[in-house]
């Protein structure tokens, strides 16, 4: 019989939940839920049937109401098709109001740590990824969604730094929508790649994921992060500049075509009216770009 509440454990090695999901070890955190490398038992042909499974704890929530509404807003994922969107294949909520999300397995490795392991990553697949990325984030947004959170850690590619796809896609809104935030609240993103207008308390939208994004390519082309500070006022006064410092401030040594940079800065500005209106914009911007793939530094 399925589990109606969730313990630690329910995720041990050779736990089966939901009636079919074998659970083989931890896979990663995300701050607000882990996720386990599990089996589907049911799975047949081709399919090995590896998944990954989050679990969100029924403390997340305030009533079981909540969690249903959470379960909604993921299961919503399901009507945005792209490579880089991870299929889901099962959203469950348990009696004592916990969340299971079971989503295909990402490959490869984070581009956090791709970065750590590699260092920069050159333009011509720097932008690569960002146009794959941009494609999957135009399905998403014509399905009235958001991701929410884009990041280093939410974009998983293989060993080579290709074929990324997005995780954790829209548990940053579907959160603030599950608890009836409204339009404005506390920041619920993280500091460095979230706008400006999210400091105030707005909600995150299809402009603040261009704005992540594009924190994550200045950050992979230079090596740094274009906003400083170690806290969430030094990560905000530093946002409050018109747009983000000059690559060459930052990676004196690394040659970043200029066409680029404007691409990426326009994404950045401080004023969101002065930013690109929509993915398709900004992706046509990239595709547009005639590059050469200067060596690495």
């Amino acid at each position: 019989m399925p589990p109606t509440s969730l313990s630690l454990f329910d995720l041990t090695p050779g736990k089966v939940l939901l009636g079919r999901y074998e659970v083989r070890g931890p896979h990663r955190e995300n701050g607000m839920a882990a996720a386990f490398t599990v089996i589907d038992t049911k799975a047949s042909g081709q399919d090995r049937g590896r998944r990954e499974l989050q679990a969100f704890p029924g403390s997340l929530f305030e009533d079981r109401d909540q969690s249903q509404s959470f379960a909604e807003q993921i299961r919503a994922w399901s009507e945005a098709s792209a490579e880089v969107l991870l299929p889901l294949y099962e959203v469950s909520v348990l009696d004592d109001g916990a969340v299971l999300v079971v989503s295909e397995f990402p490959p490869g490795i984070s581009l956090r740590a791709w970065r750590s392991a590699q260092g920069r990553m050159d333009v011509a697949p720097a932008v690569r990824l960002a146009i794959r990325i941009l494609e999957g984030l135009e399905a998403a947004h014509r399905a009235g969604l958001a991701h929410g959170d884009i990041k280093p850690e939410t974009i998983w590619c293989r060993d080579d730094g290709e074929g990324a796809v997005l995780v954790d896609a829209g548990i940053t809104t579907s959160l603030w929508a599950a608890k009836h935030l409204g339009t404005r609240t506390a920041l619920i993103g993280t500091p460095y790649y979230a706008p400006l207008e999210q400091f105030s308390g707005e909600s995150p939208d299809e402009v603040s994921d261009l704005y992540n994004l594009a924190t994550v390519m200045y950050e992979l082309l230079t090596g740094a992060l274009p906003w400083a500070g170690k806290g969430y006022i030094e990560v905000f006064q530093s946002k409050l500049q018109p747009g983000p410092p000059p690559m060459r401030q930052l990676a004196p040594h690394v040659e970043i075509p200029a066409e680029l940079e404007a691409a990426i800065a326009r994404a950045l500005r401080g004023k969101r009216n002065e930013r690109y209106p929509n993915a398709a914009s900004m992706r046509s911007v990239l595709q547009g770009l005639s590059l050469a793939e200067p060596g690495r530094a």
